[in-house]
C-alpha cells in the first residue's frame, strides 16, 4: 500500500486515468478482510473529486451501483490479463455515460443514441437496435423502458407492426 500511495503522490497520468488504476490496484491488494471496494471507490471519488469538483456530487458508488455485474467482471479481466485496461476501460465509460446523464437531463448515451436512431427510423425493432449499438437486448429494454417513463417515446400501434413516437 505504501507504494501504491507513493505513486498516487508523483504521478503525472490525469486524474481520470490515475483515479481508475487507482481503484484498480487498491482492489487488487486487498488490503482489508472487508470493505475493500467500498475503500476503493471512496479513493477514485477521492481522487476525482480533487481534480474536478463535480465529482464531488458523483460519487463512484452511484457510477458502479447499476453495473456491479461488469465492474467485477473488468476486476476479473484485469487481474487475468495482468494489467488494469480492461478496469480503466470500464470505468472511463462508467464516468462518461455518468457526465452524460448530468448535461443531458438524466438520459445516458445508449438512451440518447436510442432517441437520435427512433427519429430516423420509427419502425426499428428492440432486436435492430441493439445490434446496431452494439448493446445487449437487456440494455435497450431497460432504455426504452426508462424512454417511456420519462414521456420521450411512445409505442403507436402493436408491438410487430407498429412504430416509435418520439416526443420530445
Amino acid at each position: 500500500m505504501s507504494d501504491l500511495l507513493g505513486w498516487l503522490v508523483i504521478t503525472d497520468i490525469h486524474p481520470l486515468i490515475t483515479s481508475c488504476i487507482f481503484h484498480y490496484e487498491f482492489e487488487f491488494i486487498h488490503p482489508f478482510a472487508d470493505g475493500n471496494g467500498r475503500m476503493g471507490r471512496l479513493w477514485q471519488t477521492l481522487i476525482l473529486s480533487k481534480w474536478h469538483e463535480v465529482f464531488s456530487t458523483i460519487p463512484v458508488e452511484s457510477l458502479i451501483h447499476r453495473h456491479q455485474d461488469e465492474y467485477y467482471l473488468a476486476i476479473r479481466q484485469s487481474t487475468q490479463q495482468g494489467d488494469s485496461s480492461p478496469f480503466i476501460e470500464f470505468m472511463l465509460q462508467m464516468i462518461f455515460d455518468t457526465l452524460n446523464e448530468v448535461l443531458n437531463d438524466g438520459l445516458n448515451a445508449t438512451e440518447i443514441q436510442i432517441l437520435k436512431l427512433l427519429r430516423k427510423q420509427s419502425m426499428i425493432s428492440q432486436d435492430q437496435l441493439a445490434q446496431q449499438l452494439g448493446k445487449s437486448k437487456n440494455t435497450i429494454e431497460r432504455a426504452i423502458r426508462k424512454l417511456k417513463q420519462l414521456g420521450e417515446i411512445k409505442r403507436v400501434g402493436a408491438k410487430k407492426t407498429g412504430y416509435w413516437q418520439v416526443l420530445s
